[in-house]
């Protein structure tokens, strides 16, 4: 095995030697011998051949699995970078044939379709990359924000997907092209002062009109003092129901010691935060959890009764209501497939969604954040919430 570099990036190549038997395919040797493959990029890296050389599925498998023949003599080459905390899934190599699939080591039978040849693969990676950056075929995309942008920027991207593949794209790669390009549905904050703007008509066309609560001053309890906070409560809003959330738009918003005051009189069931005169309860998320907004900073939290903990969840509201949106548009794009998503690779849409949500809110991602609770709901197929 040797590292080669182009324009100073560190390529893997093997030699003829290590690929031998393992490896007839003959534009698959060629790739491997000659260009090689970068170490990592956006969405995969090739580094575990450094770190393992060329190993066969049934070496690299972790357990007594009883593996199909044909499974047997695939060769584990890399791994898909899901976001943090999600297992990583093995990229296999037919030898023969030249084909890339995928497969969990703990559970090799369970494989997928990943890529006709590793050749498409790169390509496949690499125009990813171009949308990330807003890039080559994406770079009249740079500057543009909103629902329609995000639209043109995932048909292009299917596209590409398309080129090479008769239409039949896999689903990792169907979900990314679905799901990636809806950070652009909101673009970063500049007059709002939060995290992002998201004009009012983009919650109105997602959830429908008089869908949406909106606040008055007089329904802010004096400690909401975060201005921004304020204002994207009046003109912008949050849904008044979406997935996992709901939110009462005929109620003043209460401080979490006033709501709890009227649940439950004299004998609160929990013991509140030293700072709850300053956590404006905004809903709810599930049945013992609140859903709050620090009136001082703007930060949003979840507040668990049972534990008596708050956790963060959104760097403000702006990002709780792109989140409550991209939730809501995920089951649009899913149930206009018949449920293609969920049903082919739900891991991979859970994965999907969160390096689409993180990358504009990385609250998930932050250090000391050991729960979250938006990273655990997308991951959780038996909850049904994608």
């Amino acid at each position: 095995m040797g590292t080669t570099t182009d324009a100073g990036t560190a390529a893997i190549t093997l030699t003829e030697a290590e690929l031998d038997r393992h490896v007839t395919h003959a534009a698959t040797r060629g790739l491997l011998t000659g260009p090689g493959l970068p170490a990592v990029t956006d969405v995969l890296t090739f580094s575990p051949l450094r770190a393992h050389g060329l190993r066969t599925l049934a070496d690299a498998a972790d357990g007594p699995f009883h593996l199909a023949e044909e499974l047997r003599d695939r060769l584990v080459i890399g791994e898909l970078l899901n976001p943090a905390g999600m297992e990583r899934e093995s990229i296999l190599l037919d030898g023969d044939t030249g084909e890339i699939t995928t497969a969990y080591l703990r559970d090799p039978s369970a494989w997928r379709p990943f890529a006709p040849s590793l050749a498409t693969l790169l390509r496949f990676a690499a125009v990813t990359e171009e949308l990330a950056g807003l890039r080559g075929r994406f770079s009249s995309l740079a500057g543009r924000y909103g629902p329609k942008t995000a639209a043109e920027a995932s048909r292009r991207l299917l596209a590409l997907f398309e080129e090479g593949t008769d239409g039949r794209v896999p689903p990792y790669w169907k979900a990314a092209a679905l799901i990636r390009p809806l950070a652009l549905a909101a673009g970063p904050g500049t007059a709002s002062g939060l995290a992002l703007d998201i004009p009012a008509r983009v919650l109105d066309q997602e959830f429908g009109h008089g869908r949406v609560a909106r606040f008055e001053d007089v329904d802010f309890p004096v400690t909401l003092t975060h201005e921004p906070t304020r204002r994207f409560l009046r003109e912008t809003g949050l849904p008044e129901e979406a997935v996992l959330f709901f939110t009462d738009p005929d109620a003043p918003l209460p401080t979490l010691r006033e709501y709890f005051a009227q649940e439950c009189g004299d004998h609160p069931r929990t013991e509140l935060p030293a700072h709850c005169d300053h956590l404006i309860r905004l809903g709810r998320l599930a049945e013992e959890s609140s859903l709050v907004v620090d009136g001082r900073t703007g930060a949003v939290l979840t507040f668990s009764e049972p534990e008596a903990a708050l956790h963060p969840l959104n760097t403000d509201v702006s990002t709780l209501a792109f989140t409550l949106w991209l939730l809501h548009h995920e089951r649009v794009i899913d149930q206009h497939l018949s449920h293609e998503l969920t049903t082919a690779s739900y891991d991979q849409l859970a994965a999907a969604m969160l390096h689409t949500l993180t990358t504009l809110d990385p609250t998930a991602t932050q250090p000391g954040t050991t729960w979250h609770y938006w990273a655990e709901s997308f991951q959780d197929e038996a909850g049904g919430v994608l």
